[in-house]
């Protein structure tokens, strides 16, 4: 009986309607703002303000895209695999799971400009190259640590965009911009949250309006644990380091516990227990490590040889039969370079996926912003 009045009271307040007073009041004012973007673009009332996002101008709406797209308001898990074709192959621990690869880019050169293999990279330059894009959205290079979300249609220049600097980037903002122009398939290389947002706009609910989701193409989910505050980071590093040359930032595995910053002069290590003060609060609430909602995703490999040989590794979760094809066409151009997956690999990422989601599930107060029709959070 408990159960069901859960899955009613949850039924009924995925069906009641907002607007930005309800997104100022449940997400921005709370500290559960991921920072993706998703409410900026699809009217002049909300920007981004450095890692912020901001409201400009209050709206009276009393339904809106702002609210209904957000990554941190209620939505139905079922529905949103549904509407992302996610296959059949479902696990609780990191969604749909269609193949499992260790890859790298093929190009030496590739992979000295990404992070990691450069899989995202390659995969990218080929959708484009291949015509199954013709504009991909991604994190590229800003000022200082702090990123910008740029649209490439080049391939070789989307390859220069493979830098990681752990800050979150507006990167649906950047595709709700981009899909008002003459674009017609867009790519998006997106975090978790991202690619959350990018699969409620799937589901719109708020009618006479449009959104252009129909251009999107394509997904590449990242692996991610946490994104950290542009403004702390910078803190913190400033005492450390000339901001000016970094040149870009790891995380090997747990057992390092450190954040590796790389400059012009060298390597310098950061305790993870220095960075945990930068981690964004509402990074603390998410529950998905591995962007479920995306046709393939993305991440650092793990390897016997240790974290020398695994960095220039990734590993590959394929969930969509778009990714799928993808993949293939990547093996068969020669692009990518596949290996065997090491015993225990997939169960060893599907642990620390469920230490996050344990972990978020867990947070004093912590939301429930995605749903399945059970009840249950994820």
């Amino acid at each position: 009986m408990k159960g069901n009045q859960r899955s009613k009271e949850l039924a009924e307040k995925e069906s009641t309607p907002g607007g930005q007073k309800e997104l100022e009041d449940a997400v921005l004012k709370t500290g559960l703002c991921t920072g993706c973007g998703a409410c900026v673009n699809l009217c002049p009332y909300q920007a981004v303000y450095r890692d912020r996002i901001v409201t400009l101008h209050h709206c009276d709406l009393t339904r809106g895209r702002c609210y209904d797209f957000c990554p941190r308001t209620p939505a139905d898990l079922n529905t949103l695999q549904e509407a992302c074709d996610v296959g059949d192959d479902l696990t609780p621990e990191i969604g749909a799971v269609g193949g499992f690869f260790i890859t790298r880019a093929a190009d030496e050169k590739i992979r000295r400009r990404a992070q990691h293999g450069g899989t995202v990279s390659t995969l990218i330059a080929l959708a484009l190259r291949e015509g199954l894009i013709d504009a991909a959205v991604l994190a590229g290079e800003g000022e200082g640590l702090l990123p910008q979300a740029v649209t490439v249609s080049d391939p070789e220049i989307a390859v220069g965009q493979g830098k990681s600097r752990f800050v979150v980037s507006p990167t649906v903002a950047e595709f709700n911009r981009v899909n008002r122009t003459d674009c017609r398939r867009i790519g998006v290389v997106a975090t978790p949250c991202q690619a959350l947002a990018l699969a409620k706009m799937r589901t719109q609910t708020v009618k006479d309006t449009q959104s252009g989701i129909e251009k999107l193409q394509l997904v590449v989910g990242l692996f991610c644990g946490w994104a950290l505050s542009w403004r702390n980071l910078t803190a913190l590093l400033e005492k450390k380091m000339d901001i000016a040359a970094i040149t870009g930032m790891d995380i090997p595995p747990s057992r390092y516990h450190t954040l590796e910053v790389y400059t012009k002069k060298g390597t310098v290590r950061v305790s993870l227990d220095e960075v945990n003060s930068c981690v964004r609060e509402s990074c603390r609430y998410c529950g998905d490590m591995t962007a479920e909602f995306s046709d393939l995703s993305v991440g650092s490999a793990r390897l016997p040889e240790g974290w020398d040989t695994a960095r220039f590794w990734n590993q590959v979760v394929v969930r969509t039969k778009r990714g799928s094809d993808l993949l293939e066409l990547a093996r068969s151009k020669g692009v990518l370079e596949f290996r065997e997956v090491p015993a225990g690999n997939l169960d060893k990422l599907k642990a620390a996926s469920v230490n996050k989601k344990r972990a978020a599930a867990s947070h004093p107060s912590g939301p429930r912003s995605v749903v399945d029709k059970r009840g249950q959070a994820g």
